[in-house]
């Protein structure tokens, strides 16, 4: 899960064959509270971005009662518009991550090495774009 600008917040590593929708509710419930504006942290995002494969009327419920905004385009429709943009930000975040060589392509047999190397990266692209806000 990555906020609006591309900062990665939360990361479920499953096997190579996992359909990524089976993620979705667990990713979204996993995000820790993001403190910014006066007030209570936030705990959920206001909106999810996701393309025709996040399509499921049981996800769309849930996320529903969790209050969450969907703009996911259904399957067999034309494609919302505009939402280029917004995927944009998304394969951007993914560049991210891949810019560290290791996460591109995952030779670790073991979870959690990989894990540790993910949470490190998702930690300096964090890092870095603070760093960067505060110079």
């Amino acid at each position: 899960m990555r906020s609006r600008v591309g900062t990665p917040l939360k990361v479920i590593t499953t096997a190579a064959n996992v359909n990524d929708v089976t993620q979705t509710l667990a990713l979204v419930d996993g995000i820790p509270p993001v403190a910014g504006r006066p007030g209570h942290p936030h705990r959920r995002p206001d909106a999810l971005l996701g393309d025709k494969g996040y399509d499921s009327n049981a996800h769309r419920d849930e996320l529903r009662h969790r209050r969450i905004l969907l703009v996911i385009s259904r399957k067999g429709s034309p494609n919302i518009k505009g939402i280029g943009k917004l995927r944009y930000v998304v394969e951007q975040t993914f560049a991210l991550l891949h810019h560290f060589k290791r996460l591109a392509v995952r030779w670790e047999r073991r979870t959690e090495l990989h894990n540790a190397f993910v949470s490190l990266a998702c930690s300096l692209i964090c890092w870095r774009r603070l760093k960067k806000t505060h110079s």
